[in-house]
């Protein structure tokens, strides 16, 4: 652990600091709990690169972290010689503030580095930057966003050659190369305009934009559909002030949605996300603005992209005329049903069809895939994850993926990115709602027809909070007394298993996930999340009604609360 007070003085005394970063540091000069959360340690590099507040500091968001993390990304992207240097990386960056300033700090510091740089002219969304990546045949990628994080979080995403993130042992290289680097003097910068001078940093802009939509657009299997109902059909959409502020409404207008209804406050790109408490689509109260624009309107269906537009969340009007949300595991398992379905009406379904899902993601999901008679297969949650079981499957000749999706919000279809798509995710949903418009029946009505042929599988979601170091600390200390010591029951439901995904034998590479499986087809699984200083739980609950299902998931869930105290 370092000295985080001799820290604090080696960033006040750097001479790197403006004024006003340095003015910054002094206002803590007294709060020694303050100087301890900014400066205990570096923000850890992993499988999701970086994320926190931006606030001057070491364990912090800023400028002086990005060249830091960016010059030991470099190294590594070195290490692969000088074809991987030419290759070069693709950089995008989303609404938030300083990402634009981040974005062109990491093209600095990779073109001192000799690494040719294609960054995009202004925000894009976050699977444009994986495209980009696979497109141009760039050897990594760098997208500055902290997705759907509160305002004060920023974040700093890498990705490899197949335009996913990086897998474990490229972040842990990355990682390794960062201790060695000192954060003032061993980082190499060239300054932006001299290196767009020497042809070490070009931009994108529509022309990318235009070979994406060309492929978004692929995707789409019954335009007819769309047609047939396109004069009542109505649809609401928010970017919640982000990155799906021009591509979306373009996919969806291109899709033959003639009432596209977007909310004019909310489409003002703005970091500060003025209009609501979290830009997060799977919080249903970010969607008041929404819902009063529907209600105006007469609309029955409501999109909402978070501010990179990976995440696509739902809220459709039920038989009392208010609007309830969908979530992101009933999605999926819409999104699957339906897909399935048009691919094979479409002649698009490939031999040997293959989803991939989460181990968290509801298994109701693999039960829809097998009537559809397609082959379900579980990863870790993270799209990386995702991605390498594709490019396994596929390059072994194993089977064809043709979607993949995980219960928070994020799906991916095709094979022109390597990471969730909110762009493409969108089209899809409005295509299956007008599908199921044209047969009387909103999506509502139909996941019911989908619970009534498979079962009511129901999932909630808590997180738990513990902040800085010592919040650390008791996040593994807990993990490690629940290996230890797992317990015989959970809400007075008998444990029947544990599954430790960090033993051998579970067919997935080790993770410090807990399975506890109950009876009655129940499960509880606890995960520490790999972005937040949270320990995620997902309850899983089957039932003959919704009501049951959830009355057992809010016993779980409370029975979590307890298991969880420090």
């Amino acid at each position: 652990m370092l000295d985080y007070m001799r820290e604090y003085e080696k960033w006040l005394q750097s001479g790197a600091l403006t004024a006003d970063e340095v003015q910054e540091l002094q206002s803590i000069a007294g709060d020694e709990k303050e100087i301890e959360s900014r400066f205990y340690g570096p923000l850890e590099f992993g499988t999701a690169g970086l994320r926190g507040t931006m606030k001057v500091g070491l364990h912090q968001m800023n400028v002086y972290v990005i060249r830091w993390a960016t010059q030991g990304f470099a190294n590594v992207i070195c290490a692969e010689g000088e074809d991987a240097k030419k290759r070069g990386v693709a950089i995008c960056m989303d609404c938030r503030h300083h990402s634009m300033e981040f974005a062109r700090a990491a093209a600095e510091v990779c073109a001192a580095n000799g690494i040719h740089v294609r960054i995009f002219e202004s925000l894009r969304p976050t699977p444009e930057l994986s495209f980009a990546v696979r497109e141009y045949g760039c050897q990594a990628g760098i997208n500055v966003t902290a997705s759907h994080n509160p305002k004060e979080y920023n974040g700093y995403k890498v990705y490899w050659e197949d335009g996913a993130q990086l897998p474990p042992h490229h972040a842990a290289a990355i990682a390794a190369a960062l201790e060695k680097i000192d954060i003032f003097t061993g980082v190499k910068r060239m300054d932006f305009d001299e290196a767009v001078k020497a042809g070490l940093i070009e931009t994108m802009g529509d022309e990318t934009d235009r070979k994406f939509m060309a492929n978004v657009m692929d995707m789409v299997n019954d335009y007819d559909s769309v047609a047939k109902v396109a004069d009542t059909f109505q649809v609401v959409y928010t970017p919640f002030h982000g990155c799906g502020h021009k591509l979306v409404p373009e996919a969806l207008t291109r899709l033959g949605i003639k009432h596209l209804h977007c909310v004019p406050e909310q489409m003002v790109i703005d970091g500060d996300f003025p209009t609501v408490v979290s830009p997060n689509p799977e919080n249903p109260e970010g969607f008041y603005l929404a819902i009063a624009l529907a209600d105006k309107v007469k609309a029955d269906f409501i999109v909402g992209t978070d501010p990179d537009s990976d995440r696509v969340g739902i809220m459709v009007r039920n038989k009392e005329g208010k609007f309830q949300p969908v979530s992101g595991n009933q999605t999926g398992v819409l999104l699957s049903d339906y897909l399935y379905g048009a691919m094979k009406r479409s002649g698009k379904l490939p031999e040997n069809p293959v989803m991939l899902k989460t181990i968290v993601t509801t298994e109701m999901a693999r039960k829809v895939a097998e009537a559809h008679g397609v082959t379900c297969y579980d990863t870790f949650t993270g799209f990386k994850f995702m991605a390498e079981k594709k490019n396994q499957l596929e390059s072994a000749g194993e089977g064809k993926v043709v979607f993949s999706y995980e219960e928070s919000y994020g799906y991916m279809l095709g094979d022109y990115v390597r990471d969730k798509d909110a762009v493409n995710a969108t089209l899809l949903v409005c295509e299956a709602a007008a599908w199921y418009a044209k047969q009387g029946m909103t999506l509502l009505d139909a996941i019911n027809q989908l619970y009534a042929e498979f079962g009511c599988y129901r999932n909630a979601l808590h997180s738990f909070a513990f902040e800085g170091e010592s919040g650390m600390h008791t996040m593994d200390a807990i993990m490690k007394q629940l290996r230890e010591t797992p317990p015989q029951s959970i809400a007075g439901i008998a444990v029947e298993s544990v599954l430790d995904y960090n033993a051998e034998g579970t067919g997935l590479p080790k993770a410090n996930v807990l399975e506890f499986r109950l009876g009655g087809k129940a499960k509880l699984m606890v995960r520490p999340s790999g972005t937040e200083p949270k320990i995620k739980v997902y309850l899983s609950a089957v039932a003959p009604t919704e009501a049951e299902a959830d009355a057992i998931n809010a016993k779980l869930g409370d029975a979590a609360a307890e298991l969880l105290k420090a």
